[in-house]
């Protein structure tokens, strides 16, 4: 046993009944994301090392060898979420290798339950990334310099994460040809999303600002203004551009829409700036808007968050918590 990544299994056989195509076996590796495979294999392959060491196995593995790994898991204080996720990989590894219903979790998840309770005693919470607020973005907004190509670039990235809510994997994978100018704004295609399993796509629409430097119309067209001066007129969105201020062949990355919103946090003296991340952007844009009174039903599609989701409910709470406090006008 040498890999518990789960993927389509590769039946070899005679009969033309049993069998699947090249084709069909490439679109049955593609059904699973990237970013989920690159998990798996991390969780395997930790997994497995971890067996090696003690001369346990893998496949199948015991209940107990579960339960033990988890509690190794939480030896070294993993997030519970890391926890769940290796239990789920070694579960899915287990079914697609024939060996379904194993290993038992039972004990494992009592000690992931215990890992949880130690945790809250501790005073250790869920980290989360700061929302990028109103007042945020504008900061982040003055810290990129729209003298330069970075500057535009960063500033059609902030304002676009921050009004299409957008996931840093969705603001990566835009194109030039998916935005479309409107009299009433801009119209942004997503063309694929995390809650978007039959990739029907997505229409973003996104109004005028009021704000030169955060209008996202405004900031949107300058920036393909100084793409077009360049020669650009299609592929990505988000150009990489290296030191010298020259645009490069390609588009960011997830991984550096991440880090370039935790560049721009740093340069704008934000307090905690190393905490921010791409995703607040995606929690300030309803934030936001649940303080300027706005339905939370337009909230979730706007941000194309699933019907039955709670991730939308934890950036509306804390504005409710304030707005419908029951301490507010007691005269206290």
């Amino acid at each position: 046993m040498t890999d518990l990544e789960p993927r389509p299994a590769k039946v070899v056989s005679h009969d033309p009944n049993m069998t699947l195509s090249p084709a069909a076996l490439d679109r049955l590796d593609r059904s699973v994301p990237e970013n989920t495979k690159t998990a798996y294999r991390r969780q395997a392959r930790d997994f497995i090392a971890w067996c090696e060491e003690r001369g346990r196995d893998t496949l199948p593995a015991s209940a107990q060898t579960l339960a033990d790994y988890v509690s190794h898991l939480c030896d070294q204080e993993k997030a519970p979420s890391t926890i769940e996720q290796a239990i789920a990989t070694i579960r899915v590894a287990h079914r697609e290798a024939g060996h379904d219903g194993q290993p038992d979790t039972r004990a494992a998840l009592r000690i992931l339950k215990t890992h949880k309770r130690d945790r809250a005693e501790a005073g250790k919470r869920k980290r989360k990334a700061p929302p990028v607020t109103l007042n945020v973005l504008r900061a982040m907004v003055d810290a990129a310099d729209p003298a330069t190509l970075a500057g535009r670039r960063d500033r059609v990235m902030l304002v676009l994460g921050f009004a299409m809510m957008a996931r840093r994997s969705e603001l990566a994978a835009l194109h030039i040809e998916d935005v479309t100018f409107t009299d009433d704004g801009l119209t942004v295609l997503i063309r694929k999303s995390k809650t978007d399993q039959d990739a029907a796509g997505a229409d973003v629409n996104i109004p005028h600002g009021v704000h030169p430097d955060t209008d996202p119309v405004r900031v949107t067209r300058a920036w393909l203004d100084a793409l077009t001066e360049h020669g650009i007129v299609d592929g990505p969105l988000l150009r990489r551009i290296n030191r010298w201020g020259q645009l490069q062949p390609g588009g960011l990355s997830g991984a550096a829409v991440n880090e370039r919103v935790r560049t721009l946090a740093v340069r704008a003296g934000l307090p905690n700036a190393v905490d921010f991340t791409a995703h607040g952007l995606r929690a300030g844009g309803p934030t936001e808007a649940a303080k300027a009174g706005q339905p939370v039903s337009f909230i979730a599609e706007h941000g194309r968050w699933s019907k039955t989701s709670p991730q939308v409910m934890e950036y509306i709470r804390p504005v409710d918590k304030w707005r419908d406090n029951p301490m507010r006008g007691i005269g206290l």
